[in-house]
């Protein structure tokens, strides 16, 4: 099934495979054993953080893959209370060594953090690590227009991702636009809306004509307007299904429908303010 899975060219001209596999709230105890069920059913994207405590599972589950390592793109994220320029490149090595990898293809800026105003010198940590070759690329994660602006008034390098809460009912559309605008590739989290926009009558009778899950449908939403996806489950059936989104196509005015889902309510945190402990 890998075959299938279509790749994002980053704006440094790594590829990214569009459909990964999300660990957030994922136990380290089970980490293991779900990786190694989305390895099964076909993913070659696993993205974790520091702030999961679940990087060593990660590691565990492609090591035990037997994958090769080129065959596996591997992201994680920097912990917000790990920001600052010494203690990201200490943050970074440890995270290294929990995943047991010599080379992290992609790494994040979890939080803008912006009480702590540390994220501008946080980047020219990640920029040495790009530098260094200990990392394939660099971005960010929950950056809004305004900290985008600020970062790249000083970074040289751009940011390859922006990973955001994206799905129907919270399409981020600002700080989409500006992120695309400087360069930067979508990566949506929380891509279903944590389930609810499923229980949508739009979404379900798009699915009914396609003969495909609800959840497949917001997928397929996502990869046709370019963004990458992460979901996440801990079910093995529900993760190869949502892996299975190249057997048909929603027209234009399906993708309409499902556009016309927009709440404006996001799910999470907003960016910010937020500074969250579990992230520390």
């Amino acid at each position: 099934m890998t075959h299938q899975i279509p790749s994002i060219t980053l704006n440094n001209g790594v590829a990214i495979p569009q459909v990964g596999f999300g660990t957030f709230l994922v136990a380290e105890e089970d980490t293991q054993r779900v990786v190694e069920s989305a390895f099964e059913a076909g993913y070659r994207h696993i993205d974790t953080a520091a702030g999961y405590y679940n990087e060593a599972g990660v590691g565990a589950a492609i090591k035990a893959s037997g994958l090769a390592r080129e065959d596996v793109f591997v992201t994680t994220k920097l912990r917000n209370g790990d920001q600052g320029y010494e203690s990201t490149l200490a943050a970074f090595e440890a995270s290294r060594a929990a995943l047991d990898l010599d080379v992290v293809d992609l790494y994040l800026i979890h939080w803008p953090s912006p009480a702590r105003g540390l994220y501008v010198e946080t980047w020219r940590a990640f920029e040495k690590l790009l530098a260094d070759g200990a990392v394939r690329a660099i971005g960010v994660s929950n950056f809004l227009p305004e900290h985008l602006t600020t970062l790249l008034e000083s970074a040289e390098v751009v940011p390859a991702v922006n990973q955001i809460e994206v799905h129907p009912t919270f399409q981020h559309a600002a700080t989409v636009a500006a992120s695309r605008a400087a360069g930067l590739a979508i990566e949506a989290y929380s891509p279903l809306g944590r389930g609810a926009d499923l229980e949508s009558d739009v979404v379900a009778a798009i699915a009914a004509a396609h003969g495909a899950t609800t959840a497949q449908v917001v997928l397929r939403w996502h990869l046709q307007q370019g963004t990458i996806v992460i979901p996440k489950s801990n079910n093995p059936e529900r993760i190869a299904a949502n892996l299975d989104l190249f057997g048909f196509e929603l027209s234009a005015a399906e993708v309409a429908l499902i556009d016309g889902l927009e709440s404006g309510k996001s799910l999470g945190s907003d960016p910010a303010t937020a500074e969250f402990s579990q992230f520390r």
